[in-house]
């Protein structure tokens, strides 16, 4: 078996209220639609295609005021790509912005480090954060006391995990609670082994794709 890199400590976490967004909006933006010049399906650019050639060929061919109605077609092109692409994009961005309006990124997340170890994701906070351990997410581990407290998400308590280009996303149940957690994939600068990361839920699970209804619900 292929050996890859671990912690030896765990690295803070640092996330800040604005990645806290940013990495809910990107999860968001990948399971909608794809709102690019990509997402267009082969059927509307021979539409487009066919519509433009008229256009121009009227442009050409046709004189006077008769030719309004050429333009008007070259017009309506460039605004339906104009709506598909970047309206899409803003329509997507609003719904985003009216379902997390009232949601503010979790206490624990402010402080919390993170470690990777060969049997799970090491979660640790100082010990003058009493509040963090009433926390929904953190009930049901358990917490190994020293200068701070330490809980070990086993890779086998995952039950469905994602990323984006900046973030993995990962869920998990243990001892029937029920938790989430966001790796930023900026922490591999500070050598904080995201491919090994990768590498467990892979194979644990190997088919990417949030599925919170498979968590069971708490006892």
């Amino acid at each position: 078996m292929a050996l890859y890199p671990y912690t030896l400590q765990p690295v803070a976490l640092n996330l800040t209220e604005a990645e806290f967004h940013q990495a809910q909006y990107e999860l968001f933006a990948s399971a909608s639609p794809s709102f690019g010049l990509s997402s267009l399906k082969t059927k509307e650019w021979i539409i487009m295609a066919v519509v433009v050639v008229l256009a121009i060929a009227g442009l050409i061919f046709v004189t006077g005021y008769s030719t309004i109605i050429f333009w008007v077609m070259l017009v309506s092109v460039v605004v339906y790509l104009l709506v598909r692409t970047l309206g899409f994009k803003w329509y997507v961005k609003r719904e985003f912005e009216k379902q997390v309006a009232d949601q503010e990124m979790p206490d624990e997340m402010r402080q919390m480090k993170l470690g990777v170890q060969k049997h799970g994701l090491v979660m640790a906070m100082p010990v003058n954060q009493p509040d963090m351990m009433k926390n929904s997410q953190m009930r049901g581990m358990q917490m190994r006391a020293s200068n701070t407290q330490q809980a070990v998400i086993p890779w086998t308590a995952i039950k469905s995990w994602d990323e984006t280009d900046d973030y993995i996303f990962m869920m998990f149940e243990m001892k029937g609670q029920q938790g989430s957690q966001i790796v930023p994939k900026r922490l591999q600068a500070q050598k904080f082994p995201i491919d090994t990361v990768r590498q467990h839920l892979q194979e644990v699970i190997p088919v990417k794709g949030l599925n919170p209804e498979n968590l069971q619900p708490p006892a």
